[in-house]
């Protein structure tokens, strides 16, 4: 296995592919006009091979009533989900929300609507040295490589971050080379030396740190605690031809996260494997047995204001946003999601109903 590091200046060059996407994007969408409410709407999406979406897992559960799912293929990392959404190849698109932050900077009409993923106690990132590795701390990484699923996303920003919050300047934090790996490549490229550090999660996590032989060396947790990282978007045009289509979708994956909160770990892995068995796609069931949790910080999925400020405050630092290019209030909105707006007490199941 050949692993190569990329160029420098990766966000700058992220930001340039997204604007070049945005433009032929926008270039050729007119302004839509609203349509009749009522009527049944068809949404466009990617999925995860092997693993169950909440929109997904909303849909089997009765929580949709005015729209339909359309799978399309499966997504190969957050940043190319939400350009899909934002060129319209899909109706909908998930992302860290960082990516999300850059991709409004670019120029692209989207906005997020609902947190869909996080971490917690059960699930997060970690990242890992060997056993034995001379590697303990940040200023160890300087000149180092570290593994991760795609860049200008999730890991590289946490990456970073956890970097400057340890004090490094920013050329050493420019020295430290970030590799994109496969998820199930990565252990074996950490194990084999072609990387220094590498970023596991989930099932690959669970299953290396059961072979033994590794050493954490921070979490995404030890940043922020429990933390919504990434959400839904939709185009604007699409919101404004569609707002009940949006708004069941909203409260439908509410309820679903809500739903996962509020169930034993074995019922939602349950469901999740019958999901999966009756698609149709060809697909195992494997990976849905280490699943934990949603990771998702607030009460179906709502909006904090802080997970979308934190990384548009951290894009303005790296210089790749102005001071007040973009408002962080202008990226996201809670207003369909029951746990916000009044529908549901926050504390409530995915009912409506009481909670123990």
């Amino acid at each position: 296995m050949s692993l190569s590091t990329p160029p420098p200046n990766r966000l700058a060059s992220a930001v340039a592919l997204v604007v070049t996407v945005v433009a032929l994007a926008t270039g050729c969408t007119a302004a839509a006009a609203p349509t009749d409410p009522e009527a049944p709407v068809t949404l466009r999406y990617q999925g995860n091979a092997g693993q169950v979406t909440l929109p997904e897992l909303a849909d089997d559960l009765g929580y949709l009533e005015d729209v339909t799912l359309e799978w399309v293929g499966d997504t190969t990392s957050g940043p190319q989900d939400i350009q899909s959404a934002a060129t319209g190849q899909t109706d909908f698109g998930g992302a860290f929300n960082g990516a999300i932050a850059k991709l409004v900077a670019a120029g692209s009409p989207i906005t997020s609507v609902i947190g869909y993923y996080g971490s917690d106690d059960v699930a997060y990132n970690g990242y890992y040295v060997l056993e034995g590795s001379p590697i303990r701390s940040a200023q160890d990484l300087v000149g180092k490589k570290v593994g991760m699923n795609t860049l200008g996303a999730h890991h590289e920003f946490v990456v970073r971050e956890w970097l400057a919050k340890e004090g490094l300047t920013a050329d050493e934090i420019a020295s430290v080379q970030l590799v994109v790996v496969p998820p199930v490549s990565t252990e074996q490229a950490l194990r084999e030396g072609q990387i220094d550090v590498g970023t596991l999660g989930g099932v690959f996590r669970d299953s290396a740190l059961e072979r033994g032989g590794l050493h954490e060396l921070f979490t995404d947790t030890s940043l922020y605690g429990e933390f919504t990282y990434g959400s839904y978007v939709f185009r604007h045009d699409f919101i404004a031809k569609n707002p009940a289509a949006v708004a069941d979708f909203v409260q439908g994956v509410a309820r679903a996260i809500r739903w996962t909160q509020t169930n034993p770990r074995e019922v939602v892995i349950d469901r999740f494997e019958t999901i999966i068995e009756g698609r149709g796609r060809e697909e195992n069931t494997e990976l849905v047995q280490y699943w934990k949790s949603a990771g998702v910080a607030g009460p179906g999925g709502v909006i904090d204001p802080k997970e979308i400020s934190i990384w548009v405050d951290w894009l303005v630092r790296e210089g790749t946003l102005k001071d007040g290019q973009i408002d962080p209030e202008d990226l996201y909105t809670n207003e369909d999601n029951p746990y916000s707006n009044g529908t549901y007490e926050p504390d409530s199941g995915p009912d409506g109903e009481a909670t123990s």
